[in-house]
């Protein structure tokens, strides 16, 4: 495991994030996760959400062999195999037939390090493939109106657009927007550690 790829952020987080899940969620389902990078997060919540069956993804090939080795190591078995996947494509999983659809679609730090149009893609994905009442949940930094926004935030959102300018934290109001684009509306925001949000995305309901 020492020689895989680790981020120092997921291994922070990826308890807490856990914890919050575990409140949120029904006792089983199944799950996809978008960007799931390193593979800790998924092998996390998979050990922590046994009756959960969990689709990891990405859109970087390269990362498809690091998360199948972390889950190979960590032996859950509610874990498919990994599938890479791009989210401004349409539709998600053409290859199958009917397509799928989740009780969870969970997304963390994608947007901010990411074109724009990831966003688009990510709330056009989720309602094609969310089941009735399934939920939308992502997780990351944002800025939003209603608050000051942390000082390591706005250095944070300064230092992305430098290393490229189609980065940046995005501001909540615009995610909505998107979101409402496609008939999708936030159902509740939480407050996680180190100034980052866990939203919850569900169906508008005059939509269900």
């Amino acid at each position: 495991m020492s020689e895989l790829p680790c981020s120092a952020a997921a291994e922070r987080n990826k308890q807490a994030i856990t914890g919050k899940l575990r409140e949120l969620l029904p006792a089983q389902g199944s799950a996809l996760e978008i960007a799931s990078g390193t593979g800790q997060h998924v092998a996390c919540f998979a050990a922590g959400l046994p009756q959960w069956t969990w689709q990891p993804s990405d859109y970087q090939a390269g990362a498809l062999h690091v998360i199948a080795a972390r889950i190979e190591h960590q032996a859950p078995d509610n874990v498919r195999a990994p599938r890479q996947l791009d989210v401004t494509s349409a539709p998600w999983f053409a290859d199958l037939e009917p397509a799928p659809r989740f009780d969870l679609i969970f997304c963390a730090n994608m947007l901010h390090i990411s074109p724009w149009a990831t966003c688009a893609g990510l709330m056009q994905g989720s309602a094609r493939h969310l089941a009735p009442d399934g939920v939308l949940i992502t997780y990351g930094p944002y800025l939003e109106d209603e608050f000051v926004t942390a000082s390591s935030n706005l250095e944070f959102d300064r230092s992305l657009r430098a290393r490229n300018p189609a980065w940046g934290i995005r501001r909540r109001m615009e995610v909505e927007a998107q979101a409402a684009n496609v008939g999708l509306r936030l159902s509740a925001r939480h407050a996680m550690p180190a100034n980052n949000l866990l939203l919850v995305w569900r169906v508008a309901p005059d939509l269900n």
